[in-house]
């Protein structure tokens, strides 16, 4: 079986361990790859801009929840400032 590329945002690439989450779980990576790239940008930036490993650990399993469940972009975040 051929391993399907995970696409980027439009400034973060995607860090190892939520590529990991979006390779493990196909419904989470039909939504991620369904989304813009300024989405995905959210996403990424959301994961990483907690301060500790444990808080982005968090996040990447809420992030699978929420993109299985069909959201498009992190809810109650001010937004990525790297637009």
């Amino acid at each position: 079986m051929a391993r399907k590329e995970i696409s980027s945002g439009t400034v973060h690439k995607v860090p190892s361990n939520l590529k990991k989450m979006l390779a493990s779980s196909e419904k989470a990576r039909e939504v991620w790859e369904d989304i813009t790239p300024l989405a995905r940008n959210e996403w990424i930036c959301w994961v990483e801009s907690a301060k500790k490993e444990e808080t982005r650990k968090i996040r990447i399993e809420k992030a699978k929840s929420k993109l299985t469940g069909g959201m498009r972009r992190p809810c109650c975040w001010e937004g990525c400032s790297h637009r």
